[in-house]
């Protein structure tokens, strides 16, 4: 199953593309769920000589102390026969190497970009892929190599920051682990083991390397070691013997280093039982083995993450809303479009399909209700008052039979007092409704993807309610003045006489204005201003919801829509103020969303051609 590996090796190629990868990304990254091949070992332990062995290849820089300085993700594609090889790099996607020379510098002007011409190190990865007949399908990840001490020009931090940036990539449970370690030293000094060990105690992520087998001190051997009695691995060790460093000032040629590796193991007695299993070659089959084994294992949790990954890409964009029309009709719909969601929103609130509109049935059941109440109508029908208002109705002239005038007087200067309560009702139903005109904006995404139209349209709805208050509370307080200006007379008519009530009409007239008469007429006038109250405190509710609620479902942001009809497509543009960020981001998740569902497309057809 070949086509495994170089699947994987097209979908990192295309997260690297993407920056889909490290821990740029919130989301979780498909690169981090592919399988790769981490290459550990200490400085100087050949781990670079390792890599040229099984590329067949002298690409990678060389030199005394820290040559590797940033992760390089080397990419193997095999060709056919006969095919030229060659080799690119991610910065320079559409440039082919085909000397392998100008590879080796290019890594190490990259690594000088980054680092700048010093000895420090840098976490960002160079990503280099070779397409070679000679090769295995494979991903290796070159690690700068461990170190004990900082050397001049270096940061004292140097040892741990390395360290953790190689556990960075070996902690991850997909990534499989070459360590590398150098046969003519103890193993219990090797750094490639110490840290396999801490973060692969079991060994079942481990491959472990010996390298210059041949350069062992005469008398000793790597047996031991080779078969896992000097330590033990789950996976076999393989012993490598790599050029040496006159046969690089020589120009060995690989093809021969490869063939005198394969003859020193086959014709040392020590190792001839072992020849088979041995060498870079060798290696670099068993890893690619191991890789594809690897990848057809997590295949079912690849299929998981990128299904689950396509659900948050979609949900992501979604929230971020559409793209920008370029045309004026484009924008203008959008502008419309996103208005009428919000004005969904509000009516939604109003309807009880979202809390807050039962706030104005609150005010008409009991604001208003308890606000009529509180009114002191005994204060404004005293004794005192009564008998005030009625003398000075009667001007000159005392009343006859009955003080109509001190009776409007009193009537008018008792409803008077109702104005405050409705125009309190008309005043809280406006809150609450400017209030249900702020969450709804806040619930309405797309207006948080452009502020200048969200300010637009809150102004606009905003100012729309102000004038439907004062329409309400218009219409509120002439229902008060109605009451005021006309009287019930059937109200007065059935009041009784004071002849019928055993009155004397021979007494003088002036009689009428005794403590007795004068709270009957308190109490008449009470009667009808609280027949008044009860009238006015069902008609006012109506008039606020037919000249406030009504309006606001009905037309909240009609004066807007036609102002916005006279806009042209600059001035809409300026509405459509997406912020640059947002975006850049909803580019870069259509752009991953593409990737990902490429990936489930490949992913899926070789899943079930297994």
């Amino acid at each position: 199953m070949e086509n495994l590996i170089q699947l994987v090796n097209r979908l990192q190629r295309a997260c690297t593309a993407l920056g889909d990868h490290g821990e740029e990304s919130a989301l979780p990254t498909l690169w981090d769920a592919l399988p790769s091949i981490a290459v550990v070992g200490g400085q100087s332990s050949g781990k670079s000589s390792v890599l040229e062995s099984i590329v067949g290849k002298d690409f990678l820089p060389r030199g005394s102390g820290i040559v590797t300085r940033r992760p390089l993700v080397l990419q193997l594609h095999r060709l056919e026969q006969g095919s030229r090889e060659y080799a690119e790099f991610g910065h320079l996607p559409r440039k082919k190497f085909t000397d392998f020379a100008a590879v080796r510098k290019e890594i190490a002007d990259e690594t000088d970009r980054e680092t700048g011409r010093s000895k420090q190190i840098s976490s960002v990865p160079i990503y280099l892929s070779i397409y070679s007949p000679n090769v295995v399908n494979l991903t290796l990840i070159d690690l700068p190599g461990l170190t004990k001490v900082a050397v001049e020009g270096q940061s004292d931090s140097i040892v741990a920051d390395i360290e953790n940036m190689v556990r960075a990539y070996i902690e991850k449970p997909n990534c499989i682990i070459l360590a590398v370690s150098p046969a003519n030293q103890d193993l219990a000094t090797s750094d490639a083991i110490k840290i396999s060990r801490e973060v692969d105690p079991k060994g079942e992520r481990t491959f472990g390397v010996l390298t210059k087998i041949d350069l062992m001190d005469k008398g000793t051997d790597a047996v031991d070691m080779l078969e896992g009695r000097a330590y033990k691995l789950q996976f076999p060790w393989i012993g490598v013997v790599n050029r040496s460093q006159a046969d690089i000032n020589k120009n060995v040629d690989m093809i021969a280093a490869r063939r005198r590796e394969k003859e020193y193991f086959s014709s040392t007695p020590e190792y001839r039982h072992l020849a088979s299993k041995m060498g870079s070659e060798h290696l670099g089959k068993v890893m690619s083995k191991h890789l594809e084994a690897v990848i057809k294992s997590r295949i079912p949790g690849l299929q998981s993450l990128i299904n689950k990954t396509i659900i948050d890409l979609e949900s992501e964009l979604s929230r971020l809303g559409k793209p920008i029309a370029t045309d004026a009709g484009g924008k203008l719909y959008m502008v419309m479009e996103v208005c009428r969601t919000f004005d969904g929103i509000f009516k939604e609130h109003l309807d009880g399909v979202r809390p807050g509109g039962d706030k104005i049935y609150n005010v008409f059941d009991n604001q208003l209700p308890a606000a009529l109440k509180r009114l002191q109508f005994d204060k404004q029908l005293s004794m005192d008052n009564v008998r005030k208002l009625i003398t000075e109705a009667d001007g000159y002239q005392p009343h006859l039979i009955a003080p109509e005038q001190g009776y409007r007087r009193l009537i008018e200067s008792s409803l008077i007092s109702i104005k405050g309560p409705a125009e309190a009702a008309v005043d809280a139903v406006h809150a609450i409704l400017k209030d249900l005109v702020h969450k709804s904006i806040s619930e309405t995404a797309e207006l948080k993807q452009y502020p200048s139209l969200r300010v637009e349209v809150n102004g606009a709805a905003v100012e729309s309610l102000e004038r439907m208050r004062d329409e309400s509370k218009k219409a509120t307080l002439q229902l008060v003045e109605m009451e005021c200006s006309y009287l019930t007379v059937d109200f007065f008519r059935k009041l009784p006489q004071d002849i019928e009530k055993g009155g004397n009409p021979t007494h003088s007239i002036f009689d009428r204005y005794n403590d007795s008469y004068l709270r009957r007429i308190g109490s008449n006038v009470l009667s009808y201003v609280n027949m008044v109250c009860a009238s006015l405190r069902n008609s006012i509710p109506k008039s606020v919801v037919y000249c406030q609620v009504r309006e606001a479902k009905r037309s909240l942001l009609d004066h807007f829509f036609t102002d916005l009809g006279k806009k042209e497509g600059r001035q809409l543009g300026t509405l459509l103020d997406e912020d640059p960020a947002i975006m850049q981001r909803r580019l870069s998740l259509a752009k991953r969303l593409e990737l990902y569902r490429a990936a489930q497309s490949e992913i899926d057809s070789v899943a079930w051609s297994k």
